[in-house]
């Protein structure tokens, strides 16, 4: 079993940056791909970034890609997600999510993910 709990969500005006995070407690962290989504309102969760479980790997939505950055450090059973040149349209609440397949690459498919922390709100503002 893995709990995962989000933080770093707020509002910001467009153009600035947040860094999500993603605590991880349970399993072998160092083990595990990991995945955010988002999921805007009236909208269905959308993919954003992955990592391989060793963070050698990761693979980005083309609506972010260049802006923001997936990241993990495993001595603190934690992953990133470096959110730069915000825009409004990334409005949203950002889930991280483990892959339960130990040492797998990071899947853009949200059902390949067996463990989903609550969500943090990102708010951008014009």
């Amino acid at each position: 079993q893995v709990q995962l709990v989000e933080s770093g969500g707020e509002s910001v005006q467009a153009g600035g940056s947040l860094r999500l995070s993603c605590a991880a407690s349970g399993r072998t962290f160092s083990r595990l791909a990991m995945g955010w989504f988002r999921q805007a309102p009236g909208k269905e969760r959308e993919f954003v970034a992955a990592m391989s479980w060793s963070g050698g790997t990761t693979d980005y939505a083309d609506s972010v890609k260049g802006r923001f950055t997936i990241s993990r450090d495993n001595a603190k059973n934690t992953a990133y997600l470096q959110m730069n040149s915000l825009k409004p349209d990334d409005t949203a609440v950002y889930y991280c999510a483990a892959d339960a397949r130990a040492y797998v690459l990071g899947s853009r498919k949200d059902y390949q993910y067996d463990y989903w922390g609550r969500g943090t709100q990102v708010t951008v503002f014009s």
